[in-house]
C-alpha cells in the first residue's frame, strides 16, 4: 500500500517552520509501516530548506520515504502540472475528525496492534530496573 504522510501536525507538533517535537510513537510506527513493506510517501507544504530539514529529522530516527513530494522517486516536478500525491492512504492532522493517535493508524493499516521495543533506558532506570 502507498501511504503519504503529512509532516507538521502529523509527525512533529506544529512549530513551523521550525521542527516541533516529535508526536509520540510516530515515528516508532513509520518504520514498522516500512518494515511491513508499505511504500511511505512524505507529503508536506514544507519547501526548500524547510523540507530538507523536515526530511533530516526523519532520517536521523530511522524513517524511509519511498519519496518525498511526488508520487515515486524519479518524478520531476514540473510547475505546470498538479502536486497532488496518489496514494492509498492518507496520514494528516487535518483529517475530518482530527488524527488519531499512532497506535490505532496502526491497528486500523495492518489490522493489529503496534508492538513498540522499547528504546534506550536512561542512567536511573537503567540502575534500578530488573
Amino acid at each position: 500500500m502507498t501511504i503519504a504522510v503529512d509532516f507538521d501536525g502529523t509527525i512533529v507538533e506544529h512549530r513551523y517552520p521550525e521542527i516541533g517535537e516529535e508526536i509520540p510513537f510516530a515515528t516508532q510506527t513509520l518504520k514498522q509501516l516500512y518494515n511491513d513493506g508499505h511504500n511511505l510517501i512524505l507529503w508536506t507544504y514544507r519547501a526548500g530548506l524547510e523540507l530538507d530539514q523536515a526530511v533530516e529529522f526523519c532520517e536521523k530516527k530511522g524513517v524511509k520515504f519511498y519519496a518525498i513530494n511526488k508520487n515515486f522517486p524519479e518524478e520531476v516536478y514540473d510547475k505546470s502540472i498538479s502536486r497532488k500525491i496518489i496514494a492509498d492512504m492518507y496520514i494528516d492532522d487535518r483529517n475530518f475528525g482530527g488524527m488519531p493517535d499512532w497506535g490505532e493508524i496502526y491497528a486500523s493499516i495492518s489490522g493489529q496492534p503496534l508492538e513498540l521495543k522499547e528504546t534506550k533506558k536512561g542512567f536511573w532506570r537503567r540502575l534500578f530496573s530488573k
